[in-house]
């Protein structure tokens, strides 16, 4: 913690990668569980977004060895810290273009699941990720299927028409027979990146407000009670 407040963001990325990865990954290996010491050490290394994702997160899933434990740890981390829109779509992006793995579906699921606001070239190059997928001759894990269903639920509105027809043709081929019907559902649902809301609704699905002044009445306010004096 100490290391993470009072170094740069170059030295805190080597701080990172070189003492603080090693050494959770050995307690989490050890024990079975992270000392407490050590997560507020992961939580306090995260207010260094940068460092965070390119000393920790990005060497952990390059690593190829990361175990379940050790995601569902760090993504406690990122659930509980508040981590810029940049930062995390530059993660998604390395994320998106590494060499698959399930771990890395997770923590595209963890990452989308924060709601940003993600710039268009992110969504285009996740679009492009998932697509690839459709030559896969092995069976797909489910978290894969996860992390693209939560994509489809929280950007569907920021995809193109085209995109769209693309992820469809995927989902067809290569649809998990539960998640599937649900993506599908929410790919045909709502407008798609350029077009206008069908039915007068939003981007929210709340219908839009054309003009119409609220007027109100003094009369018809509500008696305001006052406190009575001893």
């Amino acid at each position: 913690r100490l290391f993470a407040s009072n170094l740069n963001a170059k030295m805190a990325q080597r701080f990172f990668s070189l003492v603080l990865l090693p050494r959770v990954r050995m307690e989490i290996r050890a024990h079975k569980k992270l000392h407490f010491a050590l997560f507020q050490a992961l939580k306090k290394a995260a207010y260094k977004p940068g460092a965070f994702f390119k000393g920790l997160l990005l060497p952990l899933c390059q690593s190829g060895t990361c175990t379940v434990l050790e995601a569902v740890i760090f993504s406690a981390v990122i659930n509980r810290i508040s981590i810029p829109v940049l930062h995390s779509s530059a993660a998604l992006l390395r994320l998106a273009e590494m060499k698959y793995s399930g771990i890395n579906s997770f923590f595209i699921k963890v990452l989308l699941e924060k709601k940003y606001a993600l710039p268009f070239k992110v969504i285009d190059t996740l679009v492009d990720s998932f697509v690839a997928f459709e030559r896969e001759q092995r069976e797909l894990p489910v978290v894969w299927h996860q992390s693209f269903l939560c994509f489809i639920q929280r950007y569907k509105h920021a995809i193109t028409a085209q995109d769209k027809q693309r992820l469809r043709k995927l989902c067809t081929r290569k649809g998990h027979y539960l998640v599937g019907p649900e993506v599908l559902r929410e790919i045909d649902h709502g407008h798609s990146r350029g077009e206008k809301p069908k039915d007068g609704l939003g981007p929210q699905g709340g219908a839009h407000q054309h003009g119409t002044a609220m007027k109100e009445d003094p009369k018809d306010f509500p008696p305001v009670l006052l406190m009575e004096e001893d």
